[in-house]
């Protein structure tokens, strides 16, 4: 089952808790879904980067053998999107200290024509009316899920609100959940966010884990307790990477199942949440290269064995 993923790739400065600080790392949205979506199924990347970005960064990328690069468009004269950002003491809140759009105020990158026909589709933070033309060049798409962030909703709320319209899924945090919507309950944001198109919403809670809106139910998953969190930068790409890439691997173990069903998307979180759990534990993608797919099935069993009661 072939996922695309469109998003960025960038060069990030991360400053922790404790003095800690890493700068010029390996990030962007792509670059964490991708790696760990690669743990479940093959992956088609389109992104772009200025001629800065280090060939280093590109081994790294291909460490992941389940990532297909062919998407990765190196655009000659342009910079690579950078990033700088500082987390407060919990964690769980961070300030930008810097940032440089460079090549993402240029034209988007194509769309492979070997891409055209992926069944499922992650636009992943991105300007809505440049996720809308992704989906314009995809032609056999069955799922569809997009990210989203609080500048697309202040600055471009109409183009957000026509994309919704044409997606199966949504993934946001909850403070993005409140302000599309104005509701301070995130039950009562995410049945709002269903009225305006996607058959499902995850609203993401950080370390208080994530919160289902399905118009088949409703499902509350805790994140996994970690004893170590390092650098949460990228944890909710991650996440999504997770789940869009255990979806894809269930269609292949079944291809009748419904890929937006609440049994599936539900099943799908607790991938999302273990490849999270890995990514916060080191800088970049230091964790994921680290892992193998063992590995996840691992924690997950772990993580059902906490949730069971009785």
């Amino acid at each position: 089952m072939s996922l695309l993923v469109f998003g960025t790739i960038g060069i990030d400065t991360v400053h922790t808790p404790g003095g800690q600080h890493r700068e010029n790392i390996l990030g962007g949205s792509c670059t964490y879904f991708a790696a760990a979506a690669s743990f479940f199924t093959p992956v088609r990347l389109v992104a772009a980067v200025g001629e800065d970005f280090p060939d280093e960064f590109r081994a790294v990328l291909k460490q992941f053998e389940a990532i297909d690069l062919a998407g990765l468009e190196v655009r000659k004269g342009s910079k690579t999107f950078r990033w700088g950002g500082k987390y407060l003491d919990n964690m769980d809140h961070r300030e930008s200290l810097f940032t440089e759009l460079n090549v993402l105020e240029e034209a988007p990158p194509p769309i492979p024509e070997a891409y055209r026909d992926s069944a499922l589709v992650f636009l992943a933070n991105a300007h809505p009316g440049r996720q809308a033309l992704v989906l314009d060049s995809t032609t056999k798409r069955r799922l569809v899920v997009a990210d989203t962030m609080d500048l697309w909703i202040n600055i471009a709320k109409d183009d957000l609100l026509a994309l919704l319209k044409r997606v199966d899924g949504l993934v946001l945090n909850y403070d993005e959940a409140e302000l599309l919507t104005g509701h301070r309950n995130t039950v009562a944001a995410g049945r709002h966010m269903l009225d305006l198109g996607p058959r499902f919403v995850v609203i993401k809670k950080g370390e208080h884990g994530c919160l289902l809106i399905h118009r088949d139910g409703i499902a509350a998953l805790p994140a996994y307790p970690t004893e170590r969190v390092v650098d949460p930068t990228g944890a909710g790409d991650t996440f999504a990477g997770g789940l869009m890439g255990r979806l894809a691997q269930l269609h292949a173990q079944d291809p009748k199942r419904e890929l937006a069903s609440f049994e599936s998307v539900r099943e799908g979180l607790v991938a999302g949440t273990i490849a999270a759990s890995f990514n916060i534990e080191k800088f970049s993608l230091e964790r994921l290269v680290e892992i193998s797919a063992d590995d996840i099935a691992q924690r997950a069993r772990e993580f059902a064995a906490m949730l069971r009661v009785g």
